[in-house]
């Protein structure tokens, strides 16, 4: 049988394959690693980590949707100390690669995040999760702002030097993601990861009355990869030479393969691994078969493919 090769890169930072998780659907590995080692993936993306600890929004949190998910969790969560004390050592014991992911309330916030992560060993990358309401700014998302978006990355560069490779988390939620894309980008972002969940509500046909028990939440699963493929697509062709992280909806390796044509150089899997735990791991064994039917012998010469 042939073998392809799977690395890849992100930045700066190297991978042994392109198959990460997504953040938020895994925490921080532990539930995952019962039930294969973290050392098959390339990388594993944490939870989005707070400077303090945080409790999240008021239940319900999650509901079904035609072929999704939406999610109001809140970024629950213990804090930076915990995370620093007890969840990242035991991540980087297993093995496996970390990419760990901040969220703040406010410019100041990520500042001080990206100052703790400084000088911490073993750290691959930093996911900068802008998708988060500013506080001193009217609620107005990071991540729908340039100024706001722009501010952020900037600050977390500052802080963090050149340690780690900087990666933007972007919203598809905005009229045109490039714009937001270049903003972060001249502040000092390594890549971006591309998409976040699309804002979305479920009302109960009971009550009448919204679902979740915060109103909207994040809608994911296989209904947004189409959304997915065209801003991976639209801002690999504005900005080739910049590494994406792609997600959104993957659970197959045909659906991680569209996500790379498009321009990703790696893919998370997120929603999927709820209803399949073994998820990551089949569907990066399903990329390799199908980069060889499609005679490729790197996952490299597939990135970006479609814009041929």
């Amino acid at each position: 049988m042939s073998v392809v090769d799977l690395s890849t890169e992100l930045a700066y930072a190297k991978f042994e394959n392109p198959i990460f998780t997504a953040s938020g659907c895994a925490s921080s590995g532990k539930e995952l690693s019962q039930f294969f080692p973290l050392t098959e993936l390339g990388a594993m993306v944490t939870k989005s980590i707070m400077l303090r600890p945080r409790s999240g929004r008021a239940t319900p949190r999650m509901a079904e949707t035609p072929s999704g998910m939406l999610n109001s969790i809140g970024l629950q969560g213990p804090g930076i100390d915990h995370f620093l004390e007890d969840d990242l050592p035991w991540l980087l014991e297993t093995g496996a690669r970390a990419v760990v992911s901040i969220a703040g309330e406010s410019v100041d916030e990520y500042g001080a995040l990206a100052r703790r992560l400084r000088g911490v060993r073993g750290i691959a990358a930093i996911e900068v999760n802008i998708s988060c309401p500013n506080v001193e700014n009217r609620g107005m998302v990071f991540a729908c702002d340039p100024t706001s978006a722009r501010a952020v990355i900037e600050t977390v560069r500052i802080n963090i030097g050149g340690e780690f490779p900087i990666i933007a988390k972007l919203s598809p939620d905005v009229t045109d993601i490039c714009a937001i894309a270049g903003e972060v980008i001249n502040a000092g972002a390594d890549g971006l990861a591309l998409i976040n969940t699309l804002l979305g509500m479920v009302i109960d046909p009971k009550t009448l009355k919204p679902l979740l028990g915060g109103k909207t939440g994040g809608l994911s699963g296989p209904a947004i990869r189409p959304v997915a493929v065209r801003a991976i697509y639209q801002v690999h062709s504005r900005f080739p030479k910049v590494p994406i992280l792609g997600m959104g909806g993957v659970a197959s390796g045909s659906d991680a393969l569209q996500l790379i044509a498009a321009g990703a150089s790696a893919v998370s899997v997120g929603t999927a691994s709820f209803g399949d735990p073994l998820a990551p791991v089949r569907i990066k064994s399903e990329l390799a078969s199908l980069l060889i039917h499609h005679g490729f012998a790197r996952l490299r010469d597939a990135i970006g493919v479609a814009h041929g």
